[in-house]
């Protein structure tokens, strides 16, 4: 009997650890599909407040996951450029020719107006290295069996403490996000719409951002147009390119 019961139990302990690994793969298998060495893409926000709807549209370039040149291109934004290098955030406005470095509260604040911040627009660092992932089980969106995962931040230097994941088992893809402060109240919703496959690549194309702390707001995030593995313009992540 006492042999049953250590049996059992190495057996629950293998379990959980299994779990704990499971996460990590599912998160990092991801982050595979998601992060790439270099990428050019075309979409728009599509902002949804009290004030009506408007819609602004970008360039995105982008080098693994820690350097992010975008470009607004919609009449009323033209020129204006977010800069993401390593772990600093710079803006660029052609009308003043300024240039304007985003630290500490700015990186969280609203980008254009919509439910997505200046640190959510230019992507951060892999999950993993700002992140505890666990496995809290497996639930369905929109017909779509998927992994939920929660996220629990290692140390303070992140927007957002806490997260809960739902990723396709199937796909490896982010079908549903949600994310929280400290103290557990929640912050955002992220919905996956649709997503885009290039190259054997699976990602979000068509996603709405709810900011939880806005009343009647909401967010569409569209990706048009993806190119991957692409070769990149000279300089394109330089701070002199922000004034090209």
């Amino acid at each position: 009997m006492k042999q049953f019961i250590l049996i059992l139990g190495l057996v629950c302990a293998a379990a959980v650890y299994g779990w704990a690994m499971d996460a990590q793969e599912i998160i990092t298998r991801m982050e595979e599909n998601q992060t790439h060495d270099t990428s050019r893409m075309e979409g728009k926000m599509i902002i949804q407040d009290r004030f009506g709807q408007r819609t602004s549209s970008f360039i995105v370039w982008a080098k693994g996951n820690d350097k992010t040149m975008v470009e607004f291109t919609s009449s009323g934004e033209r020129g204006q450029k977010v800069l993401r290098t390593e772990n600093q955030i710079y803006l660029y406005y052609p009308d003043a020719s300024e240039l304007i470095r985003l630290q500490g509260a700015a990186l969280r604040e609203s980008l254009l107006g919509s439910d997505v911040s200046y640190e959510d627009m230019t992507g951060n660092k892999g999950f993993l290295a700002d992140y505890k992932v666990s496995l809290a089980g497996e639930e369905s969106v929109d017909g779509n069996a998927c992994y939920v995962v929660n996220l629990d931040a290692i140390s303070r230097d992140v927007a957002y403490p806490k997260q809960k994941m739902w990723v396709d088992k199937k796909l490896f893809v982010m079908r549903k996000a949600e994310q929280y402060a400290l103290s557990g109240r929640l912050l955002k919703v992220m919905d996956v719409k649709e997503t885009m496959r290039v190259d054997g690549k699976i990602f979000p194309s068509d996603m709405t951002i709810s900011d939880q702390l806005k009343r009647n707001s909401q967010t569409e995030f569209i990706i048009d147009k993806a190119e991957i593995g692409i070769k990149l313009p000279p300089g394109i992540f330089s701070l002199e390119n922000l004034s090209w």
